[in-house]
């Protein structure tokens, strides 16, 4: 089955809220080698102005899949997710996120092209505070292989 191109365009609601945990920023600072204290020691983040420790810029991603996951499971969308390849990711920043953050976000499908045996699919996640105040947009394209290629 095909990309189903029809899906450009879609908003998907926005999900349950994401609870941002102490443990769950230390363990991805590590993995992805942050070591600026902030990230993982609360009296440094908070010497810098924070409420508590706060995310590596690129952890917005762990937020934002949560959300692209309504997409990728929507079986008419056509995407089958052994066949994507990850093109490119752009972070926005509205402000740090941080321990203690209820994160709900919001999936739109900007586009979906075809080229030689590809769909080319980019999506934006605007992510919020509890608030609804803006805290990140995260920008990503995906290249669907078709079964083909």
């Amino acid at each position: 089955m095909p990309v189903n191109t029809e899906y450009a365009g879609r908003t998907y609601p926005a999900n349950a809220p994401y609870e941002v945990a102490r443990e769950k920023l230390r363990e991805f600072a590590d993995a992805v080698c942050a070591t600026h204290p902030a990230h993982t020691d609360v009296d440094a983040a908070r010497a810098l102005g924070q409420p508590d420790v706060i995310a590596p810029p690129t952890f917005a991603v762990v937020v934002a899949q949560r959300a692209e996951a309504q997409l990728f499971t929507d079986p008419a969308a056509g995407i089958d997710f052994s066949r994507v390849v990850h093109a490119d990711e752009r972070f926005t920043h509205h402000r740090p996120i941080h321990a203690g953050d209820r994160l709900v976000t919001v999936l739109h499908v900007d586009s979906i092209t075809e080229r030689a045996g590809l769909a080319m699919i980019t999506t934006r996640a605007e992510i919020a505070d509890a608030d609804g105040a803006p805290v990140a947009t995260v920008v990503s394209t995906l290249a669907v292989r078709g079964e083909g290629s």
